[in-house]
This record gives structure tokens, sequence and C-alpha cells, in this order.
């Protein structure tokens, strides 16, 4: 696998490079007897941590309290008495009934061969996977050849062919929210054996073990990528080159939510049924001159391309149905039908493109490329877009006055290059103002019509990227230490964004090209080979810094989206939010009262800054700059050691500097006792522990975005390790040809100050990045395997 970061290597990609061009060169049969070998392993998963929630005792202490806050006049013991309390257990710790231990297994089959006119690969591969959390599960079974032939001189061709199938239980929706906020008082089973329904206090939630264990909702995908192609040598150095791709992906996804548990208790049972149909072809045609003369090597590429993707969706459903037996396989037995759904979307997109690279001696390097992409998706009067590259060069180390002054560098090469690149992720049909589809009674009866769905924009163009970088490349010492050093600069201009317009044109917003933002940095990557011979080591270190910045944003400075600004000068994630000033203590609040934000301040409520110094609190007016997502530099390292047939490696990577939005913590500091609460709730304000840090319970506290909820996300990880044993030659000469038995760890180890579930959160958009909120959990896992060679 390549990774392709340089302005001119992206830039021939055009909008496929808009986000960097990952190259993968898949496993090809090779000349020579048939090879076989299997590759299997089998191991198991499970959560990275749990959050700390109060037990059943506390939080029966809570609830009392916050029952007794808001009505004193019934007395301290509202929920239970403390006899009752005494006698609780743990109650129940809804994380631990929903993860678990889970296994992992992954098989796979190969066969290799081939002679001077044909090679194949052969390969088949199955891997199961159960969730970390309880009825979740994700199964492949696939298969794929590559088979390359020159049944002339010349002339080749190849077919390359991939074939899976996957199944998967996707966990419902905010399960992982409901985990943490379910009382431990409530139980998962009532004592005639039948579901808990819900949360028994205010907050109406449902049972989430029974939402888990009862609820089916099942993704199943058939996807097959297929490319052919020939390649002609019309003449010495002169090659066209013909491909023809297809990629066909079905898939089906099925829901039931049984009468018996609390959500599909409401409607007696409900099932939805609903299937994606997709296809896209693609067809490259290149030509490439390749010459050398006197020290002068060139290469030439020109070519088309052009591509088009449809897809279908389609989805019905039905409630009310007479026995839960039947799943979602009798829609027909529900007496009430939802109203099915259905579309179909097509795109297209042609590119012309030419590329020239030239070098003199193998010393002076110097490229220049250019695409011309044009997609419907775009509006009429933008549908093309150009993006040229430019790249220089220097191999140093061949001049002779670099050799005779630096004898101890093998190799010293300086680069230099600029290029664009677009991005078009919009998706179909953002230019225009299609319709949709809705009912409305008139006189009694329905009547269905349609109505406007966007302002057209004829204007909608490429949000382009201007990428600036240089670097060095450097080895000394026979190649025992190799530096490589990149600084870049990237400007994207017409920004792709749903920008918010007045209500009085009877939309919320409209998809403009809007505004610029910049990336630079620099990357450092070293390699080494510490020690050499029987026994070796070696190190891979690699640090990047990055610093973005909103360069403008239309006609304004800033606008607020969510907890959100996006701000001139400052960067995207930037979180926007109050800040807490401490906890209103007994006897002031006639002073502080005004910055509780509460028409009635009572002492142990919690305080928050007057940011626009009007002597009070408010919300809307008193929010500023609390932090942002975007890490200061990060890095990983990976060392490698070898010894006869053992093999030891770890990689140990890590994230500097980056804020992380806490949602689940934000609802676990609620102290309501209408559900679950973070442990910190025992070092809560009360009479006779006046904390400084953490508010009373009271009952409907009003939710604050505030900085107690956005925490540093700094982390260093041992993200692999893995230990292997080659077996001797000697040992497995008469039938195999290779065996490797290996362990690998993934996960193991976390050293991070974040509270919340792991600090490599994935949630959020591009705007809004860094957000932790009802995230399935990560997992450490641990496998054995073994490698086969027939």
């Amino acid at each position: 696998m390549e990774v392709l970061k340089d302005a001119s290597a992206t830039a021939i990609y055009g909008s496929r490079g808009a986000n960097g061009v990952v190259l993968v060169t898949t496993k090809k049969g090779s000349a020579g007897g048939a090879k076989l070998t299997y590759d299997g392993s089998i191991g198991s998963q499970s959560v990275l941590k749990t959050i700390d929630v109060l037990g059943a005792k506390d939080f029966a202490i809570l609830r009392n309290e916050v029952l007794f806050d808001a009505n004193p006049s019934r007395g301290q013991y509202q929920y239970l008495s403390q006899s009752d309390i005494d006698a609780l257990g743990d109650g129940t710790n809804w994380q631990n009934e929903a993860f678990r231990t889970a296994p992992i297994r992954n098989h796979q089959l190969s066969l290799t061969g081939g002679g001077d006119r044909i090679k194949y690969f052969l390969g088949a591969n199955y891997f199961d996977q159960e969730g970390v959390i309880v009825n979740t599960d994700f199964k492949r079974l696939g298969f794929r050849s590559n088979i390359d032939a020159r049944p002339y001189e010349r002339l080749t061709i190849g077919a390359n062919l991939s074939i899976n199938r996957t199944q998967a239980q996707i966990a419902p929706s905010g399960i992982v929210n409901s985990l943490l906020i379910m009382p431990p008082t409530a139980t998962v089973y009532d004592a005639d054996g039948s579901y808990t329904l819900r949360n028994p206090f205010e907050n109406i939630f449902a049972n989430p073990i029974a939402t888990l264990l009862e609820t089916t909702n099942e993704q199943v995908g058939l996807r097959t990528l297929g490319t052919g192609f020939a390649q002609y040598d019309i003449l010495d150095g002169l090659q066209l080159k013909v491909l023809l791709g297809v990629d066909l992906n079905t898939r089906n996804d099925k829901f039931y939510l049984p009468s018996y548990i609390y959500e599909g208790s409401v409607n007696n049972g409900r099932a939805n049924l609903g299937n994606l149909d997709y296809y896209s072809w693609l067809n490259e045609n290149t030509l490439t001159y390749n010459k050398s003369f006197n020290n002068h090597n060139l290469n030439v590429l020109l070519g088309f391309t052009q591509q088009e993707a449809r897809n279908a969706i389609f989805g019905a459903g039905a409630e009310n149905f007479v026995t839960d037996e039947l799943l979602y396989n009798s829609l027909q037995s529900g007496s009430t039908l939802l109203r099915p759904q259905s579309g179909a979307y097509a795109w297209v997109l042609h590119s012309f493109l030419s590329r020239v690279n030239y070098n003199f001696k193998n010393r002076y390097y110097a490229s220049a490329s250019i695409r011309r992409d044009g997609s419907s998706r775009f509006g009429t009067n933008n549908k093309w877009g150009n993006f040229p590259s430019l790249a220089f060069s220097w191999r140093a180390s061949e001049e002779a006055f670099v050799k005779q002054a630096l004898p101890f560098l093998d190799d010293l090469k300086l680069r230099t290059s600029f290029g664009t690149t677009g991005n078009l992720e919009i998706g179909e049909y953002q230019s225009l103002s299609t319709l949709y589809a809705l009912n409305y009674l008139i006189g009694g009866n329905i009547a269905t019509g349609f109505a406007s769905q966007r302002i057209p924009n004829e204007n909608l163009g490429w949000e382009t990227t201007y990428q600036y970088d240089a670097g060095i490349d450097f080895s000394f010492f026979r190649n025992r230490f190799q530096f490589t050093f990149d600084w870049y600069y990237k400007k994207t201009t017409d920004l792709l964004l749903n920008v918010e317009i007045p209500w009085t044109s009877g939309y919320a917003s409209s998809l403009q090209n809007y505004g610029s933002v910049e990336n630079k940095g620099v990357e450092f990557n070293l390699r080494s080979r510490n020690i050499e011979g029987e026994f070796s080591w070696s190190t891979d270190l690699n640090v990047s810094f990055n610093r973005n910045k909103v360069l403008s944003i239309g006609n304004g400075d800033a606008y607020i989206t969510g907890n959100y600004i996006i701000q001139v000068g400052k960067p995207l994630g930037t979180f926007y939010g109050t800040v807490t000033d401490g906890i209103l203590q007994l006897g002031e609040e006639a002073t502080k009262g005004a910055y509780t934000g509460n028409a009635t301040p009572k002492a142990g409520d919690r305080l928050y800054k007057d940011i626009d110094g009007d002597g009070k609190f408010t919300t809307a007016n008193d929010r500023t700059i609390i932090g942002d997502a975007q890490p200061d530099y990060f890095f990983g390292i990976t060392n490698t050691f070898n010894y006869k047939g053992i093999d030891l490696s770890f990689l140990i990577q890590g994230s500097v500097g980056n804020q992380i939005l806490n949602m689940n913590r934000q609802a676990l500091e609620m102290f309501t006792g209408q559900q679950n609460a973070s442990i910190d709730a025992l070092q809560r304000w009360t009479a006779s522990n006046p904390s400084a840090d953490y508010p009373r319970a009271k009952l409907d506290p009003a939710p604050i975005f505030s900085d107690q909820f956005v925490e540093d996300g700094s982390f260093v990880r041992l993200k692999s390790l893995q230990f292997g044993y080659t077996l001797p030659k000697k040992w497995t000469k008469n039938l195999l040809s290779n065996v490797r038995l290996y362990a690998v760890g993934q996960n193991l180890l976390t050293w991070t100050g974040y509270s919340g579930f792991d600090p490599e959160v994935t949630s959020g958009n591009n705007v809004q990045i860094g957000v932790d909120q009802g995230i399935y959990p990560a997992s450490k896992s641990f496998s054995v395997g073994a490698s086969i060679t027939f």
C-alpha cells in the first residue's frame, strides 16, 4: 500500500485525489509452481474501558435528595427509606449486561502460480466478528482472483474480480447513551420474567438490554468489483491501455421491533424492509510513451476516463402485527401499512488528463500534468474544473561536489511541487430545484402533491484545493538512516457548505460555494536500521504538525452552528460555549446569583462567567471559544526485532493537543435522579459538602453546554503488538515451504486523561468534529494464528 499526499502526485487524480490517494497493490500470481497458502487466526475482543456511574444505593440517595429539593414538605425519603436503601445490592450494571468478551475468527486460503505467458492468484476468505455489545456481529465471505496473461508479444491482458457477501446485526441507534443513563435500581426483568419495559421515572427511555436482544436490525450486502484491461505495445515505448471496471453493490435492510418491548408495544410491533441497488462502471483509456536518449528520460501520458453510477432505494413497512413470530417476513400481516418510499439517483464524471515526466541523468526531474473533470452534480455554469500540477526535484547526491563534500551520504534529494484537486462529494442534484412528495388534507380527503425542496444554484461548482509542497529526502551510512522532511501549504476555496439563509425565502439553508480554509504543516519521517546481523532492530518514526485556519466565510466574519463557531482566523472544529466559574455557595445568592442563569438562584447551582460584562449570565450572550478539536501534533513509532526465526514488532501512536466534546458526560452530570449519573455525583454540592466543582442535585436543570464537557483528548496508545515464529526450513522442506505462527494484540494499552470510552472518537463532520456521543465503543483484541504455505 502506498499513500500519495504530494500535490503533484495527487493532482493527476483530480477529484479522486481531493483527500489524498491510497494505492493498493493486490496480490498477484508469479511464475513457477503452484503455491497453496492458508492463513487463519482466532481471538477475542473487549471494550477498552467502561464509564463509572452510580450504583443502586448511591443513586437512591441522589433521587431522594432531588425529590426533597423539589418538595421539602414531603420529607427526605420520598423514593426509598433508609432501610430500603441499606437493603439494596449493587443494582443493575447496564454496561456489564451489554458489553461482552467476543470472539473473532479469520480464515484465508489462496493459490498462486503461473508460467511465462499467464500468472494467476485465487483467494477466498471468511471473517466472523461478534461485537463487544451483545447481539451485534459482522460476517464476511469473500472470493478474489487476479489473472494476468500475455497471449502475444505486444499484448498484455488482465482481469481482477472481488466478490464479498457481508451480514451484520447493527446496534440500535442511541443504545450506548441508554446504557449509561438507565437507573441502576431498574431491572432487566420483572418478577414474572418479562422484560422491564422502561425507566420507571419521569424521563421515558426503553430498557436497553431488551432493545439489544430483541430488536432485529440486519444488513445483508453483496458487492462485486471487477476490472479487465488490455495493453498493446503499438511501437517500442508507445503503449495503449484500455480498462473497464464495474462495481455492483446490493444491500438488504431487515428490521423488526417486537410488541413485547417498550418501543414496539405502542404500535404492537413494527417491521421495515429496505433495499439498495447500486452499480457503477468505469472506462479508462490511456496512451503512454516512454523514451530514453542521451541521458534524457521522457514519459508522456494522455488519457480519457468516464464513469457513471446509478443507485435505487426502496423501503416499506407495517405495524400492528397479529404475532411477532414472522418478524419482517410478512408485512401483509400488519394491519397498518407504513408509507413506502423509493428513489433513484445517477451521476456522471468525464475526465481528460495528460502528464509529462522528464529526468536528466536520473538527477534532475520535472513533471507537469493537467486534468479536466466534468461532473453532472454541479450547476450549468460550473460543471467543469481544471486541475494542473508542476513538480521539480534534484537528486543532489549524484553531483560530484556533493559526493566529495559529504561522502557519508548515500542519497540526497530536494523536491518541490504545486498542484490542485477538486471535491465533488455533495450528493446528486444539489444544484437543481428538486421536488419532494407530501400529503395534505383537503376537504377531509388526503391529497398528494409536490413541493420545491431547495433553491436552484446554477453557479454551484467545484471546491478546489491548491497545495504547495517542499521536501528533502536523505540517507547516510549505507542507508542505515533514512530521513524525510516535508512542508506543505493547502488552501481550499469555494467550500461546499450548507449556508443558513433567511426563513423568509421558504428554506432554512442553501448549498453554496462559500468561504476558504487553509492547512499548513510539516511532517518528519525517520527510518533507521539500528542493529544489523543475526539479531536486527529497525525503527520507523513519524511526526506531523498541522495548523488549520478559516480564511473567509462569505460576507461575514463568523457564524455559529450548534456547539461550534466558524470564525475567520480560527480552526474548524472550534467549540463555542459558556465558561464555568465554580459553584454558588451559601450566602452568595444575592451577590452571585445572577451568574447562574436561574430565575431563582440557590446555593449549589453552577456559576458561569459573564462574558459580555452586562452584570448577569445568559446562555445566548455569554458564550465564547472554549477549545478546538485540532491536534497540535500526532506521531507514530514502530520498532521491529528479528532473531533467527523470531520476529517482534510494536506500534505506538498518539495525538497531542486536541479537545473532545464529551456529550456523554454532559448527560451524566445532570444529577436529576430521573436517570443515572456519573460517579462524580458523589462529589456534588450539599450543605455538608460545599463542593466547588460539581453542582447540587435538582429535578429539572437546564442543560448548558460549557467548558466542563470539553476535555483534553491527548493520548498515547500501544496500537499493535505482534510476535511471530517462522519454523526452520529443515523442519518443513518435505511438504511445506513456509510455516509461521503468530500472536497479535490491538489497542492493548492507552495512556490518556480523557474520561470517555476512547479518545480516538470519530463522530461529527468536517465542521463539527471531535464529538463523543453514543459512539459504538472501541475495543482491544488479542488473537493467535498460523500462516502455512504448501
